[in-house]
């Protein structure tokens, strides 16, 4: 049976267009009716709605096609290097890998990034160079740099030889040579045929007694919780008892309930789970990602998969502003314990633990995105909570001070340059590397530590009107570097509480950047604009009109007023200053002070 079983890890950067290939996948394998809603659906995998808002994905998940009689297990992994955990968890139940490489792009960081590690792995890679129909498509150098990049990243001589295909993901098309014209018919039959003929069969002894490394774990209110993982030998089915081992220390024993495998995108219940497919069996609540379920007869476990370390951390707490408990469903210290303890369950990238103040928990994570996703997601769930902003993890390293760093890659255009360089000198960015392409577009390496990165992307966004292509990797820890000077304008700060008014909203418009219409209720120390100076005011935003025999009340309708500036849940985490807080509720993300009061805001700043 597992000659008849492909486990195959889409890997890429973010936006090379793997979720669009898989979709194809899917349909040309009629894994679909005809009238299903999913035929003319796109990004099928990402049913997240922060996926589809975002277009990235988060959160690794799988599915399975049949082609002809091979059954092909497919997992879709995040592109963006803040989910490496997602990543990292799942690579273990792949046998092989599609690389995935826009055309016109190239190989950039995460692409780096996945590679090494189905590499580290030891993963068989088919490459799959896509969007071979854009018009500054480059197929032929883009080539020669993932050749580069295997060399590089090679540990023996079998690394270097891959297949390489040539795809236009959106019309579901791929070859196994470069085409002359993409408008010629085709489909995905070139990339079936190279999965079964160079990614293995899933290796394992069917006879020998039944182990698997639990890599994902589901929740169903009926079922409980799923542990997900590949059979690596053996096989179970319904009524088998299992012990959970960490390693090879066992944690508990239970019986299976149900066995489930994936047809499509459905999980189905199966009479067997057998050696090489992936499976999901439920049975126990106790199971944690990383942990083995065995057979008793052989009660040895695998080693526990290994993580990147976080390199961010933000103190997350309850909501303690004036407006705390208007907008949410929950917010209390045990409600946020509760949810984000269940959240360690899934998602093994992110560390938790209660702030040595007592006034909430440290949230460690990958990076800004990673974090803020989980918050997001929080928000939506009915959650409100106030967070500080995002510190750098340190390391002390034979005695010396170390901070992570990133390699930052920049594509723009080469109008822009001069932008560029100006930030990165006043980051303490060191260049690696710069070429121009002849469509003008110049690309730019960055060495720069991720201390002096925050904010960085929101800023350049800003300043390049959301112009060219950003991305980084974590390239390790290096002694610690001297920090930025402040970049960041101050703020204007809500002197009263009540509701902003469009005549006090003209006095902010002349000072800076609103971020409130007219209104909106504020409270005093809320940050209710940017100043377009370096330092802080104090400014009364709900002052009226004094009325006279020939004003009215009406007379504010004549005032006209800048659109506010609106932040996401990302930008404003970047935004934010040490004496600054984000208060986050289902309904509104509101910056503030530490201290609400001018008075404390001083007096705090006399003792700093």
């Amino acid at each position: 049976m597992q000659n008849d079983i492909r486990n195959i890890a889409i890997i890429a950067h973010v936006d090379h267009g793997k979720t669009t290939l898989v979709d194809g996948m899917l349909k040309q394998t009629h894994t679909f009716r005809e009238n299903q809603s999913e035929m003319t659906a796109t990004t099928i995998l990402d049913s997240n709605d922060l996926e589809r808002e975002k277009g990235i994905t988060i959160l690794a998940k799988n599915t399975s096609v049949m082609y002809h009689n091979t059954k092909m297990n497919i997992i879709d992994t995040p592109g963006h290097s803040d989910f490496s955990g997602e990543v990292e968890r799942v690579i273990n139940m792949a046998d092989g890998a599609l690389l995935i490489v826009d055309a016109a792009e190239g190989p950039l960081p995460q692409t780096h990034f996945v590679l090494q590690k189905a590499m580290e792995h030891n993963l068989t890679v088919v490459v799959v160079i896509n969007k071979i129909d854009r018009k500054d498509a480059r197929p032929k150098e883009v080539l020669n740099e993932i050749e580069e990049l295997f060399l590089r990243l090679a540990s023996h001589e079998g690394h270097l030889n891959f297949p390489v295909l040539y795809a236009i993901g959106r019309q579901e098309k791929a070859w196994d040579h470069l085409p002359e014209n993409f408008e010629e018919p085709g489909n995905l039959q070139p990339l079936f045929e190279a999965i079964i003929k160079y990614i293995p069969a899933p290796q394992g002894d069917p006879d020998k007694p039944f182990k698997m490394l639990v890599t994902t774990l589901d929740f169903d209110s009926h079922k409980g919780k799923f542990a997900i993982g590949k059979v690596s030998q053996g096989s179970v089915k319904k009524g088998d008892p299992l012990v959970i081992l960490d390693e090879n220390t066992p944690k508990g024993t239970f019986r299976i309930e149900e066995v489930f495998t994936s047809v499509g995108l459905n999980r189905v219940p199966a009479t067997v789970g057998e050696t090489g497919d992936i499976i999901a069996i439920t049975g126990s609540n106790d199971i944690s990602i990383g942990q083995t379920v065995s057979d008793p007869k052989d009660p040895t476990g695998f080693p526990k998969i290994h993580l990147e370390e976080p390199t961010l951390k933000v103190l997350v707490g309850p909501n303690t502003s004036p407006f705390a408990g208007r907008e949410s469903k929950f917010g209390t210290p045990t409600q946020l314990a509760d949810r984000l303890t269940r959240e360690l369950q899934t998602n093994i990238g992110l560390k938790i633990e209660p702030s040595q103040t007592g006034n909430g928990f440290l949230v460690s994570g990958r990076g800004e995105l990673h974090i803020a996703v989980l918050l997001e997601t929080m928000r939506r769930e009915g959650f409100e909570c106030q967070v500080g902003k995002p510190e750098v993890i340190l390391k002390e390293i034979d005695g010396v001070t170390h901070e992570p760093y990133e390699e930052l890659t920049i594509e723009l255009d080469s109008s822009l340059i001069g932008i560029i360089t100006e930030e990165m000198g006043k980051r303490h960015g060191e260049m690696i590397d710069t070429h121009t392409n002849d469509k003008n577009i110049t690309k730019m390496v960055y060495k720069i530590s991720t201390r002096n990165l925050l904010g960085f992307r929101g800023d350049i966004m800003t300043k390049t009107r959301g112009s060219g292509i950003i991305a980084t990797r974590l390239i390790g820890y290096f002694p610690l570097t001297p920090k930025k000077a402040k970049v960041r304008n101050g703020v204007l700060i809500s002197l009263e509480t009540g509701k902003s008014t469009g005549y006090a909203l003209t006095t902010v418009q002349e000072r800076g950047k609103s971020m409130i219409g007219p209104g909106v209720p504020v409270y005093e120390g809320m940050i209710i604009g940017v100043n377009n100076r370096a330092e802080d005011i104090d400014i009364n935003v709900c002052k009226i009109k004094k009325l006279t025999n020939i004003h009215s009340a009406n007379a504010d309708v004549a005032i006209q007023l800048d659109p506010p500036l609106e932040m996401s849940l990302e930008q404003a985490l970047d935004f934010i200053e040490d004496d600054e807080l984000l208060e986050i509720t289902p309904l509104s993300l509101r910056l503030r002070k530490i201290h609400l009061s001018k008075t404390n805001r001083v007096r705090s700043a006399r003792t700093a």
